[in-house]
């Protein structure tokens, strides 16, 4: 049998150069998730109606470019397409039969009214890859109900949980939209998947994310709660120090050793509460008023100085800004400055590293429809007269 042939990777390439993606998508669930694809190495196709994709002028702005819209779209290709016309839906489609996957996130049923739905791409071209990202999926009573990230928190038992958490009586806000970006980190998962699914059978794959299911999968202990009833569960509380907070969680019983020697209480040690793995569950919080008497009488810099040599798991409260400055992420090249166009913008790496490959954010954000001649002209062929036709409607499109 012969052996695979090994092939020296480009260092420039990512795991998916040589992957085309026609992206539909905007907000942030969708344009999150082939951010990823585009840091992949992946190219996407990115289509946005005339005058751009409105997040392009949400703020915060740095010379009157969006660094929202640039967080989440550097490494994409920008084409304007009307698709209320004619012309914008043919070049669409057209650019769908020459890609690996297409992805959006429209209400359930507006991709079928424009002609551009899996059904419309598969039968032409049955490899192909089709991601749908929706509030409640493409099925069921609630199909059709709009969502946004805050919706499907509120929806998904997620906000309620963080309510119940923190005793208050009304719940949260959060402004993290994490129904939109882990509803992007599914989705890339999904599609990554996908991708390994067709080298191996030849087959395309239809693929249909849940906002609402992405919230729910990731509830472990309230899935626990709502089906076995309350139980005693280990919050990773806030400690006081004299300058502000720090979290302390003794896990183990290894960690709540190393606490009390640290502290200077080793008497705690042999305290018959925490003595046993079941007793430190019961009595979990009686663990952190008695580690509270101690953080409290010192500074958040004395605690990191007195524990973390000590191996007990800890941090400061840190803000953001504080947390993109730590050296740990220079040393690790953790984040990298983009041109967001005549101004630059941090962003972060994925959380993992591929030696030999580049998964580094791509630096540079296309200007709206920058990239028209090079995808309309080169990809398919069009001519000038044609590419002008594809921007400008001819007819309403219900959506």
């Amino acid at each position: 049998m012969n052996q695979p042939t090994t092939m020296q990777a480009d260092p420039a390439d990512g795991p998916l150069t040589g992957i085309r993606v026609l992206d539909f998508t905007s907000i942030m669930s969708g344009p999150f998730c082939t951010r990823l694809l585009a840091d992949m190495g992946a190219e996407i196709i990115k289509i946005e109606p005339p005058g751009g994709e409105h997040s392009r002028y949400r703020p915060p702005a740095v010379n009157g470019k969006s660094v929202h819209y640039a967080h989440l779209n550097c490494g994409k290709k920008s084409l304007v397409l009307d698709l209320k016309s004619a012309a914008g839906r043919k070049a669409a489609f057209e650019l769908g039969m020459k890609s690996d996957v297409v992805i959006e996130n429209w209400r359930p049923g507006v991709a079928g009214r424009l002609g551009l739905d899996f059904a419309a791409f598969s039968a032409a071209k049955p490899d192909i890859i089709y991601c749908s990202i929706s509030g409640y999926g493409q099925t069921g009573p609630a199909s059709q109900k709009p969502a946004y990230a805050s919706v499907v928190e509120a929806a998904s038992g997620f906000a309620h949980a963080q309510m119940e958490i923190n005793g208050s009586d009304k719940p949260p806000t959060s402004g993290t939209f994490l129904g939109d970006s882990l509803t992007a980190l599914w989705s890339f998962s999904a599609i990554e998947a996908a991708i390994i699914q067709k080298q191996r059978t030849g087959r395309g794959q239809f693929l249909d994310v849940s906002m609402l299911e992405s919230m729910l999968f990731v509830l472990v202990n309230e899935a626990h709660a709502a089906q076995i009833g309350p139980f005693t569960r280990r919050y990773h509380l806030p400690l006081r120090t004299t300058d502000g907070y720090v979290v302390v969680p003794p896990i183990s019983g290894p960690n709540w050793h190393a606490l009390a020697r640290a502290t200077g209480h080793p008497q705690w040690i042999d305290d018959p509460r925490f003595a046993t793995v079941e007793g430190r569950n019961e009595f979990w919080f009686e663990m952190l008023h008695l580690t509270e008497t101690w953080t409290s009488k010192h500074s958040m810099a004395e605690c990191e100085a007195i524990l973390i040599p000590a191996g007990v798991p800890m941090s400061r409260f840190r803000t953001v800004k504080e947390a993109f400055d730590d050296p740990q992420l220079a040393a690790r090249g953790a984040l990298t400055t983009i041109d967001v166009g005549g101004g630059e913008y941090r962003i972060p790496h994925v959380p993992f590293s591929t030696p030999g490959s580049n998964t580094r954010p791509r630096p540079t954000v296309s200007a709206v429809n920058g990239d028209s001649q090079e995808i309309l002209g080169g990809i398919l062929g069009y001519t000038q007269e044609q590419i002008a036709a594809c921007a400008v409607s001819d007819e309403a499109v219900h959506e």
